[in-house]
């Protein structure tokens, strides 16, 4: 679904991504790893548009995005849960989840069953304004959002930040059932060791803004990984 070449990116005069060439294959989680700074959430803007790529190709479902606007990127299918979430402190969580309608054409602008499936409290609370939420509520609400699009590829920045570890395993479910089904890929970038290894079919690991690991989890224990993302 997603094959990334030699991609860069920059910040004005400083380089951030340095020739990064991985790939994301449908019903697969690919886990982004490394130490704070090393790039993983430049990665994740530029693969969303959120951030202009300075070179390099970035190929969704086979078809060259690379120059494509975040908007754009999203009708495309590409759904992104950023870190902070960035859902709408003064809207309620219906409103916060219809935002994601402007992806879809009219006939499919309506909120799936599934969705409050996946994320009951959100049914519990779809009257309540998405600031008054508590951290964890918030990150189920930005992932929620993120799947009213129908995406054919998933990006997850940090979703076990700062919130509580009932919710950080419910997450992990959701992660696991969307994977199941069989319907998108997911890029998940996570500094939570346990969390991500568990998840993760494959590891792609950054240092410096390059990637010095690219491998599945069946040629990579959890001894041999710990020692590679945490230097």
């Amino acid at each position: 679904m997603l094959n990334i070449e030699n991609l860069t990116l920059h910040y004005g005069k400083s380089q951030i991504l340095h020739d990064i060439s991985m790939s994301a294959k449908v019903g697969e989680v690919t886990c982004v790893m490394g130490t704070n700074g090393v790039g993983k959430t430049s990665l994740l803007k530029a693969i969303s548009g959120t951030h202009p790529a300075s070179s390099g190709a970035i190929r969704l479902d086979g078809a060259p995005v690379r120059d494509l606007a975040a908007h754009h990127l999203a009708k495309r299918g590409i759904g992104y849960v950023p870190q902070g979430r960035d859902i709408f402190p003064l809207m309620t969580v219906t409103e916060n989840l219809e935002t994601g309608f402007a992806c879809l054409p009219r006939s499919e602008r309506h909120i799936p069953e599934h969705i409050y499936d996946l994320f009951p409290v959100l049914h519990d609370m779809r009257h309540r304004r998405g600031g008054d939420l508590s951290g964890g509520q918030q990150q189920q609400l930005a992932i929620a959002r993120a799947l009213i699009t129908r995406p054919k590829l998933l990006l997850l920045d940090e979703p076990t930040e700062g919130i509580q570890p009932n919710i950080i395993q419910h997450i992990g479910d959701v992660i696991r059932l969307l994977r199941e089904r069989g319907e998108m890929a997911i890029v998940l970038v996570e500094q939570f060791f346990d969390f991500a290894y568990d998840l993760a079919d494959r590891f792609v690991v950054l240092r410096r803004g390059a990637v010095i690991e690219d491998v599945g989890k069946e040629a990579m224990t959890k001894e041999a990984l710990l020692p590679i993302v945490s230097v």
